[in-house]
């Protein structure tokens, strides 16, 4: 799955896109914010306001309890604001 990260959550993160394998048992977004805040501090510290985090799937905005199964692309981005 091909994961990208905008914004405030890039620099913490420290990249833009990555590839990965999921691992067995995430099936949603609240599930890969998990996972993925558990590698490292970088990640730690992107999605410590999970609340706060916004996720599309295939650039679809989706809930974090949204399912990734046949999912082959997920953002995550702060909130936008308009103007």
């Amino acid at each position: 799955m091909r994961i990208l990260y905008f914004a405030w959550v890039r620099e913490r993160v420290g990249r833009g896109e990555e590839e990965i394998a999921l691992p067995e048992g995430v099936t949603t977004v609240a599930g890969l914010i998990d996972h993925l805040a558990g590698r490292d501090e970088g990640y730690a510290y992107a999605f410590a306001e999970r609340d706060t985090i916004r996720a599309a799937i295939d650039q679809e905005l989706v809930e974090h309890d949204a399912p990734l199964a046949g999912a082959r692309e997920i953002a995550f981005f702060p909130p936008m604001t308009g103007g």
